[in-house]
């Protein structure tokens, strides 16, 4: 009991100490206590103040406010920034700021460096702080913020105003658009079908191509290009009798003849985005397809490229080929069963849903390109899925003629005092609408006069033969002579001759690589033939030997069963004989068993049975066995 007072002796010593601590927890928790309730008060007083707005990577609005705040000078004055040489944008602008780094030595913006381009360094602000911008008689405060950190995207913007209503950002996202869409005016977005989560991954932002520049039969990128403005403007005339808002439009035509090419400038003249679809890509089945359809934007531009072969792997198409499935070799058998695993499971049926189902997308133009339209099917190529037909076949003189003319534009003369009078009347049409330069380029075209160019064009339609050649080749020698325009004429004939010869010879290499193909098969098919019928006539043979021998054992059986009866009754005299004759040699085997044979005499005509006995006990000694053989008398 001593001892349990003397424990507590000093703790009644320290009350006051510990009364006094008491009251210091108590006063700080709650001096910290209001400290955290009046903040929380003031930021909800002030917070009730402003108006916060919340734009995401992955929306547009995000870009256009980047691609604001980029231009303006106190975004590049920025206390806090972040140095870094990736300056373009998501849509493929430039974001560069007022306090981008500027290399004074470099002489041009563009000027090279061992093939690539200089590199420019750009300030941007660091993330995760907050800047202010005054605009419009308010003070906007900025912050951007990274949702996943780890993985580095995800980027988002807060803009915060001290304001009683939004219309100050409702000004400022307009604006943005403004500004955004007038910088992006010249170019044309490409999204692709992402299979892994089905949605449109934005793949880049292409330079538009002016109309001039392609080359086609008169009248018909007129005609596209008014029904497609036709089509844009109709959506209440579809609705009102009851159509589905959708228009598609089949390219079909040899390879080479600018079906794509002129998607890429409808594209651009209309203002539209492109969506590209792969029919045959990784991953795509009937349900990816339509979910993808289903969301693709009311107005763009649907691309289905070489759609004849949608359903198939191959890297080459051949005139022999439709696409369908063909008696395989096993290599072609396992080749074609690693690639059915890849979870590519797209039917005719899912695709032709897809495209003018219940789910299918409004607004949109659908092009769809093939080289051989005779593969398509039909339920495919009817009007409602594809409308508008367009045949590209080989260039032609009056495409010869024009492709000359963009490629080498004439110098304008420019009469001082007066303009000509037929200067709107005579105007090219190959002339219009050519893409501007603004820089120096390495290799100046030489400006000729308009009558030479004129002639020079005319020389060289001459020497193309009528529908033999593809525009792409055609545009492939032009690039070869891009600055040396009287040379190009001149050696054009040569070089007809020199693609003849190799289309030739490409197509001798083709034919002999198919009759060798052809050959090498034939022989394997023999090969496999003979080693077929040889493994059969072994089988055939085993099979004949097998059922030979159960034969002989049951010929074998039945034969001892009817010769047991006839030796019972002479066993016991004649073993008792042949034991006392046996009896001085001893015991040859222990458990002899003697073989039964049969033996045909043609003098005599008699037979001989030789039966294994048994062996029966005698009384002889311990030590020996005898084997007694009784020989039957001939029948």
């Amino acid at each position: 009991m001593d001892t349990f007072k003397s424990l507590l002796s000093p703790l009644a010593m320290n009350t006051g100490a510990i009364q006094d601590t008491l009251k210091l927890v108590v006063i700080g928790g709650t001096v910290e206590t209001a400290r955290r309730a009046s903040v929380s008060a003031w930021n909800g007083f002030v917070d009730s103040f402003f108006l916060t707005a919340h734009f995401s990577q992955e929306d547009y609005p995000y870009d256009w406010l980047m691609h604001w705040l980029s231009k303006q000078p106190a975004w590049g004055r920025s206390r806090e920034f972040e140095i870094t040489t990736r300056s373009s944008g998501r849509m493929g602008l430039t974001t560069s700021t007022t306090g981008d780094l500027d290399d004074d030595e470099e002489e041009e913006e563009d000027t090279l460096v061992h093939g690539r381009r200089k590199r420019k360094v750009a300030f941007m602000p660091s993330v995760d702080t907050t800047h202010t911008i005054y605009y419009r008689g308010h003070w906007l405060r900025i912050t951007r913020t990274k949702r996943y950190p780890d993985y580095g995207h995800g980027s988002a913007l807060k803009i915060s105003v001290v304001a009683r209503n939004n219309d100050i950002l409702k000004k400022l996202v307009l604006e943005a658009k403004r500004e955004y869409e007038k910088d992006a005016e010249h170019r044309v977005h490409i999204f692709l079908a992402d299979t892994t989560y089905p949605c449109w991954r934005w793949n880049g932002a292409r330079q538009k191509r002016p109309m001039s520049s392609i080359v086609l039969q008169p009248g018909v990128k007129d005609m596209l290009l008014a029904d497609c403005k036709d089509f844009l403007q109709s959506e209440e005339w579809y609705a009102e009798r009851g159509i589905p808002f959708r228009r598609g439009y089949l390219l079909h035509g040899v390879p080479g003849s600018g079906k794509t090419s002129l998607i890429h400038s409808l594209a651009g003249e209309l203002g539209l985005d492109i969506y590209v679809v792969s029919l045959s890509s990784k991953g795509m089945s009937d349900n990816t397809l339509t979910t993808l359809m289903g969301h693709v934007p009311s107005r763009c531009i649907l691309l289905l490229e070489d759609l004849d072969a949608a359903f198939t792997r191959g890297v080459s198409r051949d005139e022999k080929s439709t696409g369908a499935p063909t008696a395989a070799t096993s290599e072609e058998k396992d080749k074609a069963k690693a690639e059915a695993t890849d979870g590519s499971t797209l039917s005719l049926s899912g695709l032709l849903n897809s495209l003018d189902g219940v789910a299918a997308a409004e607004g949109r133009l659908l092009f769809a390109t093939t080289n051989h339209i005779e593969r398509l099917d039909p339920a495919l190529s009817r009007p409602g899925r594809m409308d508008v037909w367009v045949n590209f076949t080989h260039a032609t003189k009056w495409q010869a003629e024009g492709i000359f003319k963009c490629f080498f534009p004439y110098r304008k003369e420019v009469s001082y005092g007066k303009a000509p009078a037929n200067a709107s009347t005579t105007k090219d049409a190959s002339q219009t609408n050519l893409p501007g330069s603004k820089k120096k380029f390495a290799h100046q075209i030489p400006l000729l006069s308009e009558e030479e160019i004129c002639e020079l064009a005319k020389r060289f339609a001459d020497a193309i033969p009528e529908d033999e050649l593809s525009v792409a080749g055609l545009q492939g020698y032009l690039l070869k002579n891009k600055t040396r325009p009287r040379e190009c004429v001149e050696e054009v004939a040569a070089w007809v001759i020199q693609e003849r010869e190799m289309r030739e010879k490409l197509k001798k290499e083709k034919a002999e690589k198919e009759e060798k193909e052809k050959k090498e098969r034939e022989e394997k098919e023999k090969k496999e033939k003979e080693e077929k019928e040889k493994k059969e006539k072994e089988e055939k043979d085993a099979k004949d030997a097998k059922e030979a021998r159960a034969a002989a054992k049951a010929k074998k059986a039945a034969k001892v069963a009817v010769s047991i009866p006839a030796e019972d009754s002479s066993a016991t005299p004649t073993s008792s004989a042949s034991s006392d004759a046996d009896t001085s040699t001893g015991v040859e085997a222990d458990t002899e068993e003697s073989v039964t044979s049969e033996e045909e005499g043609a003098a005599t005509e008699s037979k001989e049975k030789w039966v294994a006995v048994k062996p029966q006990a005698l009384e002889v000694p311990a030590t020996t066995e005898v084997v007694v053989e009784a020989v039957a008398a001939s029948t």
